[in-house]
């Protein structure tokens, strides 16, 4: 695509889970940007295992409107996961990827495809409000990306999530990356394409609440920091030195005492003792944990179990069934 020139072909992706009360009305708030701009646009929604009507709901949808394939996961296999079987299906030019829940507004699109007829590769959005969630979830996601920036040796800028637009460049370098443990805003980054950050302000959910709990969130930020950072095994290693140089000096103090000949000075010291033997031990135990956790990871992807599996693609357009078969592989290289 030349300079100046809007893309011709974006795919929409919008993995869903339990949204049946908004997914038609964030539909039709897609629909009202898109079909003004002189761009031919597909919409991928993804079904990550809804247990409600969301999937009613989207085939509805896919009857009206013919640019809408809908991918229904065979089971509930989490937003990151749901979004790469998204992107697994895209033949666009271009992708942006978005959740369905209305926070993403819809109205930036023409700004991010303005961004990419200025050559850039990747544009990411970037929250510059609180969204509309307790303090909890605002000072949890602040630590979080002051920890991963800190830690990681790819940065990752606070605010951003998986509202982005890619090039075919990017997604296939994405597309590459088949690690177990997704987490596709540090993925994109270290791909290290040529990006630009795009401020907006969160608009509040059509309805219903967040589907992303504290578990989800706790699992997100441990995939981050276990996939882009040593530094947990590193910080064993400190400790380690510490509590040896602890001991050396321990040893010195002691032998200074027979030195001198002050050794009737020595006081049996059990609840120190016991003190230094519990804080090593937890120490230790700590550490251990977090050798697990890498070892657990390293098992898991070694696996090479797939990331997700499509119980079936629906559309009711012709030209996308030729080119969607539900039988071809999920996963693929």
């Amino acid at each position: 695509m030349s300079k100046n020139a809007l893309p011709s072909q974006v795919a929409i992706v919008v993995p869903v889970y339990n949204e049946e009360a908004v997914v038609d009305a964030f539909h039709q708030r897609l629909r009202r940007v898109i079909d003004v701009l002189p761009v031919t646009f597909s919409i991928i929604y993804v079904n990550d295992g809804s247990t409600d009507g969301t999937q009613v709901a989207l085939e509805a949808i896919a009857q009206a409107d013919p640019r809408v394939v809908v991918v229904e996961l065979s089971r509930n296999f989490g937003h990151q996961a749901a979004l790469t079987a998204g992107l697994d299906q895209v033949e666009a030019e271009w992708v942006i990827s978005m959740d369905g829940d209305g926070e993403h507004p819809p109205e930036l699109i023409p700004e991010m495809l303005a961004l990419a007829t200025q050559g850039y590769e990747v544009v990411l959005a970037q929250r510059q409000e609180p969204q509309q969630a307790g303090w909890f979830k605002r000072w949890t996601s602040e630590a979080f990306y002051y920890l991963i920036n800190r830690i990681a040796s790819t940065p990752i800028p606070p605010g951003v999530s998986d509202f982005r637009l890619l090039h075919r460049r990017a997604l296939e370098a994405l597309r590459q990356m088949r690690e177990y443990h997704r987490f596709l805003r540090g993925m994109v980054a270290w791909a290290g394409f040529r990006t630009v950050i795009l401020p907006y302000a969160p608009t509040p959910r059509l309805g219903g609440h967040s589907h992303y709990s504290l578990q989800k969130m706790l699992r997100l930020a441990f995939n981050a920091i276990f996939s882009f950072s040593l530094v947990p095994l590193y910080l064993g290693i400190s400790l380690g030195g510490v509590f040896l140089f602890l001991a050396l000096l321990e040893a010195l103090y002691v032998l200074s005492f027979w030195l001198t000949g002050r050794q009737a000075s020595l006081a049996p010291g059990w609840s120190s003792l016991m003190f230094v033997l519990l804080f090593v031990g937890g120490s230790l135990m700590i550490m251990l944990g977090i050798i697990g956790l890498y070892v657990g990871y390293i098992f898991q992807e070694v696996k090479q179990r797939p990331i997700y599996f499509i119980r079936r693609m629906v559309t009711f357009s012709s030209d996308a069934e030729s080119k969607h078969d539900p039988h071809a592989p999920t996963t693929p290289d």
